[in-house]
């Protein structure tokens, strides 16, 4: 039997989010009866959607998944999670090379705050390839995303672009 944790965290930059970031929600929401998905406010992966935006278009694709809250932090995740209350960090990897920066992260996070775990979930097969980055160029030259994005998103992208 598995016993559930109180509280987790996905953090991510989510610009925008994609159907892989979905399924690894998803599956989470089995392990955790409560996620907030935490829209970073950084600007080093030159986003397309503002902090705000990101955080309006994931409301409207999680409207419907119990359990799920979404929020901003600018600072520190460990810090996040320390005033919240939170056990346990959710991050995806689509592929190997993902790992690498995943696994130093996580262990600057363990040195920052030793009561969260991180939990590593593997994207499912059919969106490992699939990334924030391919889905804009996808989109800017005119290639179908739909299998790749939540109706929300496509219609922001359309709007913007």
């Amino acid at each position: 039997m598995i016993v559930k944790a109180p509280r987790a965290i996905y953090p991510g930059s989510f610009d925008p989010i994609t159907n892989g970031h979905l399924d690894i929600l998803d599956r989470s929401l089995k392990l955790f009866p409560e996620i907030i998905i935490v829209v970073a406010g950084t600007d080093h992966k030159n986003p397309l959607f503002t902090p705000a935006q990101r955080v309006e278009i994931i409301k409207e694709v999680v409207k419907d998944r119990p359990g799920v809250q979404v929020d901003r932090w600018d600072g520190l995740i460990m810090n996040y999670a320390r005033k919240h209350k939170i056990s346990a960090v959710i991050r995806g990897l689509r592929a190997a090379s993902d790992f690498e920066y995943e696994f130093m992260m996580s262990s600057m996070n363990k040195e920052l705050n030793a009561d969260v775990e991180t939990l590593f979930m593997m994207t499912a097969q059919n969106l490992y390839f699939v990334s924030s980055s391919m889905i804009k160029e996808l989109f800017r030259y005119g290639g179908d995303i739909s299998s790749y994005v939540p109706e929300a998103v496509i219609k922001r992208l359309k709007k913007l672009l």
